[in-house]
């Protein structure tokens, strides 16, 4: 599988501007805190009502990373389990990334400087191919994220503040959407749906989970 070529056809070429995305959202696959719904006619209330409270979500933006082999390789996609003090996601897996700051032009520098203060990743290393529809968290944030190819020669010395390991996971099995399972819980007095994938005894799963497997959804049609 080419699966640079392939990915390169189903990202997004252009960004949207931060403005559009904080006060519109862009709600691909009708992503709801971790869950991918169908769209359908009882799900339009929900819908709409995610849709205004998105006016006042924090913008942020995350890298998804492959990680290129060598000609006739499969790629890996680069993840970070987070720090186990942190008060926040304490211990999850994660993409690279954070909020978006004032010094930040796009959320493009924010994505490149943010995995390059978490991981050590030198930004030249990493060839932007575009961007998959924008992700709302339960916890008020709009996620944009960015797809970039990482070539051979970079180097990862992870900030230990806030990242406890770094690892890769081989494509194939990241965008298998057949590999996950698909959970529900209760928070905030709704039911949630989420989905997980175990791999080397890590376990990935709610926004990570789910922007991989909107990517794997895009590649499947």
């Amino acid at each position: 599988m080419d699966y640079r070529a392939r990915i390169a056809a189903v990202v997004n070429p252009d960004l949207p501007s931060p403005e559009v995305l904080n006060s519109q959202g862009q709600f691909g696959d009708h992503t709801i805190d971790g869950a991918l719904a169908t769209p359908t006619a009882q799900s339009n209330a929900m819908e709409d009502e995610w849709i205004e409270k998105s006016k006042n979500l924090r913008l942020a933006a995350v890298l998804i990373g492959l990680v290129d082999k060598g000609a006739g390789q499969e790629p890996s996609i680069l993840l970070t389990r987070r720090a186990d003090h942190l008060d926040k996601h304490s211990g999850q897996v994660a993409f690279p990334g954070g909020k978006v700051e004032s010094q930040d032009a796009t959320p493009v520098e924010t994505a490149l400087r943010e995995a390059h203060e978490e991981t050590g990743l030198d930004p030249k290393f990493v060839e932007v191919a575009g961007f998959l529809d924008t992700y709302q968290t339960g916890t008020g944030f709009l996620i944009l994220p960015v797809v970039g190819f990482i070539r051979p020669g970079f180097s990862l010395t992870p900030d230990t503040n806030e990242v406890a390991d770094i690892f890769e996971v081989p494509a194939s099995l990241a965008l298998d959407a057949q590999g996950y399972e698909r959970h529900s819980g209760e928070w905030g007095g709704k039911t949630r749906h989420y989905y997980s994938l175990q791999f080397e005894g890590y376990t990935i799963w709610g926004a990570t989970a789910g922007m991989l497997m909107h990517m794997s959804r895009r590649l499947a049609r």
